[in-house]
């Protein structure tokens, strides 16, 4: 069995998919059609071939085309509720004019930054999107096990600390997996990331890439997104536990703040290694993220399949030698 780099995001309606020279997304459009925007990728600069620093570069540029991809799967979206609205609402013009005369200020600043006015919206959105991330699942953590009565003068009792607040952040992680999953529009983002998975399995057995093919693989792959955040938080613990835990709060969550780089650039190459090799060893460390993902996919049906299939399509490779850019799941 070969084993290809290629992997994605799940989005509204489609999937976006990254390959070693370009990424595609495929969006089911209301009408049955399938759109296929195909794009290359930007020339990787020499960091991002250095181990545990590529894994920060490609995490933030994973993070970018999945923004970009999202807003644009969006678009259909709006697209399809301005259609139900048209139809239903004779008003409907004046409401779109009275849309245009409060939105003034959003029209000014898109004039004056032209296409660049997308781009700031991304990144903005990239970096609440970190904050918010750091903020429930690192420092929240750390705060919460401030309070705990345990000496932090010995070794033992900072390593309890750690193993404590990490004990805190898989909690919320998989508190906030458990309700995600409850939402109905949510559930169809699952049953994508479970038809992204299954085309991977499928190309990476060798077989042709048709519904029927694809149906017969798992909706786990050890290269996932929910992998890797299994993994950071427990390499949190241990990379944590090498800092002496200060009695000042906001101390301790600016040492985690610092640390975070070390800790993605760790767990980015450990899923490496773990969807590059199956032995006992590995299938340890992916079992985890493999139990999480029961959570996090779910079974597409042969549309959602077909919208996989389209966009793995865009972003594969003639040569397999050129398969070496890692898009993660």
């Amino acid at each position: 069995m070969k084993k290809t780099t290629i992997g994605g995001q799940a989005l509204i309606e489609g999937l976006l998919m990254i390959g070693p020279e370009n990424a595609a997304v495929a969006i089911r459009k209301p009408d049955g059609e399938i759109v296929v925007d195909k794009r290359p990728l930007p020339v990787k600069s020499k960091l991002s071939k250095v181990p545990v620093i590529r894994g920060v570069i490609n995490l933030v540029r994973q993070m970018t085309l999945g923004m970009k991809a999202l807003m644009y799967s969006a678009e259909f979206v709006e697209m399809e509720e301005d259609g139900k609205k048209d139809k239903n609402d004779k008003s409907s013009v004046d409401n779109k004019e009275e849309d245009k005369k409060k939105s003034g200020l959003g029209a000014f600043i898109e004039r004056k930054l032209g296409d660049k006015f997308n781009d700031l919206l991304i990144y903005i959105s990239v970096i609440i999107s970190l904050a918010l991330s750091i903020g429930l699942f690192i420092l929240l953590p750390n705060i919460l096990a401030s309070f705990l009565k345990i000496s932090r003068e010995t070794r033992s009792g900072v390593i309890l600390l750690n193993a404590i607040e990490g004990l805190i952040r898989i909690t919320l992680f998989f508190s906030y997996i458990v309700l995600a999953s409850l939402m109905k529009d949510i559930k169809r983002v699952w049953q994508y990331h479970g038809a992204e998975h299954k085309t991977i399995h499928c190309y990476e057995h060798e077989e042709e890439l048709t519904v029927e093919n694809v149906k017969k693989y798992s909706t786990k792959h050890p290269r996932c997104g929910t992998s890797f955040m299994f993994l950071v938080m427990i390499i949190s613990i241990l990379i944590f536990s090498l800092v002496q835990w200060h009695d000042k709060m906001i101390v301790n969550m600016l040492y985690r703040i610092l640390l975070i780089p070390l800790v993605a650039g760790i767990s980015y190459e450990i899923l490496k290694l773990a969807g590059r090799f199956n032995n006992r060893v590995m299938s340890i460390i992916n079992a985890p993220g493999m139990f999480f993902q029961l959570f996090t996919t779910k079974e597409p049906d042969d549309d959602m399949i077909e919208v996989a299939i389209a966009a793995f399509n865009e972003v594969r490779v003639d040569k397999e030698d050129s398969d070496t850019a890692c898009g993660g799941c």
